[in-house]
C-alpha cells in the first residue's frame, strides 16, 4: 500500500501517526531552537519537549523497539500506548505541557502544542469511530508492528 492509498483509507489513526511524526520532527527543531533562551522555565519546557520527541519516536516507529537497546521498563510503557485512546491521552498530556509553556513567555513552542493537539484529536476521532489502529507500512507498521506488540 502506497502512502497515497494509506491516506485514502480515511482511517484517522494513520493521520494521527503521520502527524505524530511531524510533531516529532517539529518538536526536535523547536526544542533545540528555544533552549538557548535566558528564561529558565522555557529551558525546562524545551527539555520536556526533547524528551517527548524521543518517546514519540518509539511510539510511532515501533520497529525501533526491536533494534535499539532500551530497558524492559521503557518498552513496557511504550507498549501500553498502543490503542487509539492511549495514544490520544499521551499526546494530550504532551500537548498540555507545551500549552503551559505559554505562561512564562509566548514562544514558537506554541506550534508544537498545536500539532500535538491535532495529533491527539486524530487518535481520539479514530477511537470514537471504532477504527482499528493501522500502522503505516512506511513507518514499520503491518507485519513488523504486530511482532513487537
Amino acid at each position: 500500500m502506497t502512502l497515497k492509498e494509506e491516506f485514502a483509507t480515511r482511517n484517522f489513526s494513520i493521520y494521527g501517526q503521520w502527524l505524530g511524526v511531524l510533531s516529532m520532527i517539529l518538536g526536535f527543531a523547536l526544542g533545540i531552537a528555544n533552549i538557548f533562551t535566558f528564561n529558565v522555565l522555557i529551558i525546562i519546557f524545551c527539555a520536556l519537549l526533547l524528551a517527548s520527541t524521543l518517546i514519540i519516536l518509539f511510539i510511532e516507529v515501533p520497529f525501533l523497539l526491536r533494534i535499539c537497546p532500551t530497558s524492559s521498563t521503557f518498552d513496557g510503557y511504550v507498549r501500553m500506548i498502543s490503542t487509539n485512546y492511549m495514544r490520544a491521552a499521551a499526546y494530550g498530556v504532551m500537548a498540555l505541557i507545551q500549552w503551559l509553556s505559554i505562561i512564562p513567555k509566548a514562544t514558537s513552542l506554541i506550534a508544537e502544542a498545536i500539532v500535538m493537539t491535532l495529533t491527539a484529536l486524530c487518535y481520539l476521532l479514530a477511537a470514537v469511530k471504532h477504527q482499528e489502529f493501522v500502522g503505516s507500512k512506511t513507518l514499520g507498521g503491518a507485519g513488523v508492528a504486530q511482532m513487537i506488540v
